[in-house]
């Protein structure tokens, strides 16, 4: 679990992040969302070390992430995968080249334990046949494919994904979603993922962190999200009338007052 508490960041003398306070849960896909602007990326580069809050408190599993000498962080880090928005793949690199990187970068074992590592990772996102090719080769489904195995590779305690479904469609944008929650609920990791895609949110969406204007607006799951009340969320989820629409229709069927089984003749 990751614990967040009264968390500030500001640039410039412009609040940007104000008191948030929250809990990301192990096992669990906890989904920060919010419009440009409303501080989620700047609070998920505070999570993984990328900025350092001016004030409040980050805590992994109970230890203080900002208390932690050079070293202590150091471990931290190899505890940590990270998905970028661009994949963030090595162009001159083949796929198995960018998965061996990490494993370089941060373990001893011997190549042949290394390349046994990458094959099991690239199995399990479904790109066994894939390791000879260069990014420019493959699909960016693929690609994000390759970034989850690079993500996984050290087996993280943590994984981070900044707007994972960024540029795909939405049927390989489905398939992430689902690898995402796999792996998250088979290697029981605290996954946190930062996205505006609301098919995202309603289908992996364990625990859901909204934000606005850098304060946290709301705070629940992908099924209490449908009952909300905070008009700034709705707005925000629900933003064209189609959907507001879909959203009163659901209400009204888990309510009662439809009938589901009804005669459509």
């Amino acid at each position: 679990m990751i614990t967040i508490k009264n968390i500030e960041k500001g640039f410039d003398g412009r609040p940007v992040i104000d008191k948030v306070s929250a809990e990301f849960e192990t096992g669990k896909c906890n989904l920060i969302i919010g419009a440009s602007g409303s501080g989620k990326t700047v609070l998920m580069k505070c999570l993984v070390g990328l900025i350092t809050p001016d004030a409040g408190e980050i805590e992994y599993d109970g230890v203080s992430f900002g208390n932690m000498d050079a070293d202590s962080r150091k471990i931290m880090r190899s505890k940590i995968g990270m998905l970028f928005q661009g994949s963030a793949l090595f162009d001159s690199m083949t796929v198995e080249q960018n998965i061996l990187f990490p494993l370089d970068m941060f373990t001893k074992g011997t190549r042949a334990e290394k390349q046994k590592r990458v094959d099991e990772v690239l199995d399990r996102v479904n790109l066994s046949q894939a390791h000879k090719k260069y990014p420019a080769e493959i699909s960016g489904g693929m690609k994000k494919r390759v970034g989850i195995a690079r993500a996984i590779v050290l087996n993280p305690q943590y994984l981070f994904c900044d707007e994972p479904n960024s540029g795909l469609d939405p049927q390989t944008s489905l398939v992430i979603d689902r690898l995402i929650k796999e792996i998250t609920t088979d290697y029981n990791i605290t996954t946190v993922v930062n996205t505006h895609d609301m098919n995202s949110v309603m289908e992996i969406g364990d625990r859901i962190l909204y934000m606005f204007e850098g304060h946290k607006e709301w705070e629940g799951t992908n099924k209490e999200i449908i009952f909300s009340k905070n008009d700034r969320l709705n707005n925000f989820i629900f933003a064209s009338e189609f959907l507001k629409d879909a959203k009163d229709m659901r209400m009204l069927e888990v309510s009662g007052k439809i009938d589901n089984n009804r005669n459509m003749d």
